[in-house]
């Protein structure tokens, strides 16, 4: 399990005074290039070598609200990898009450700049086996 903590800025906060429900999409954006980070495999390294990851879907289930100034901490587990296909489900809590925030899976795919599907395991093994090890880990 991978995790990625994200303080809320006031720009990020609606007129309620809660983080407004469109940034927790762009916080699992982040907390995913991240991950590709720790994995070894940053987002640029893979473009300039001619993989893209293209968000397929995204979806997000708000539970408990996050307010300005505070840090949510974003759980990321790496799960249905199948070599073309994998995806990215999440688990946002209050980090300093612990409260369920959010629950969220986004799907990606690995292409071409052309968007024509690429096949770790035959163009990249070395990236292959990073998502092999990753998806096997749990918490």
């Amino acid at each position: 399990m991978y995790t990625f903590e994200r303080t809320a800025k006031y720009y990020e906060t609606d007129q309620m005074g809660i983080v407004h429900h469109s940034n927790y999409i762009r916080w699992f954006e982040e907390a995913r290039i991240d991950l590709m980070d720790q994995l070894g495999l940053p987002y640029r390294k893979m473009e300039e070598s001619g993989v893209l990851i293209p968000v397929l879907g995204v979806s997000c289930t708000y539970k408990h609200p996050i307010r300005f100034d505070e840090t949510i901490v974003l759980e990321l587990e790496i799960q249905n990898y199948t070599g073309v296909r994998f995806e990215v489900v999440y688990t946002g809590r209050h980090k300093e009450t612990g409260l369920l925030s959010c629950t969220g899976v986004s799907q990606h795919c690995f292409t071409t700049p052309e968007l024509k599907p690429v096949r770790l395991k035959q163009h990249f093994p070395a990236w292959h086996e990073a998502f092999l090890r990753a998806s096997a880990e749990k918490a």
